[in-house]
């Protein structure tokens, strides 16, 4: 492997582990598990999302997204909704707003990596998401 490979993937780690650090920093801030986070970023990422699509973005059980909605319904930070057309239906969505202290600590990292790359010059950050995207094709055609 050389040099620049090792840099790059020292680079990577580092990133990975530094958003892993702040997702921890923001479940210790929120008093909520790593499900209940994850939970909370997919409905805030796909507002009105059903439970059955829920479930599967978690890997859970459906007992175990009914009992993990029900929780979070009870503290006040999610909602459901019947859905108007079909009333089996519930769509889930936030009763919290991410953009708002404390909540917005689960998207920080996020925001401020947002910000850093939008500071970088345009022609590095396309040669970097180019290789990127090759790279994690090439690695998810293996999964």
């Amino acid at each position: 492997m050389s040099d620049a490979s090792s840099v790059l993937l020292d680079a990577l780690d580092s990133y990975v582990d530094a958003g892993r650090d702040a997702l921890v920093a923001a479940r210790k801030v929120l008093s909520v598990s790593d499900l209940e986070a994850r939970a909370i970023q997919s409905v805030g990422a796909h507002p009105g999302i059903r439970p059955s699509v829920l479930r599967e973005h978690l890997d859970v059980t459906s007992a175990g997204v009914t009992t993990l909605v029900d929780r979070l319904v009870g503290r006040g930070i999610l909602r459901r909704e019947l859905d108007a057309d079909d009333r089996r239906v519930n769509h889930i969505h936030l009763e919290i707003d991410l953009n708002v202290e404390p909540w917005s600590a689960l998207r920080r990292f996020e925001i401020e990596v947002r910000q850093a790359v939008r500071a970088e010059s345009p022609e590095a950050s396309l040669v970097f998401a180019e290789m990127l995207r090759r790279v994690t094709a090439r690695a998810r055609a293996t999964i």
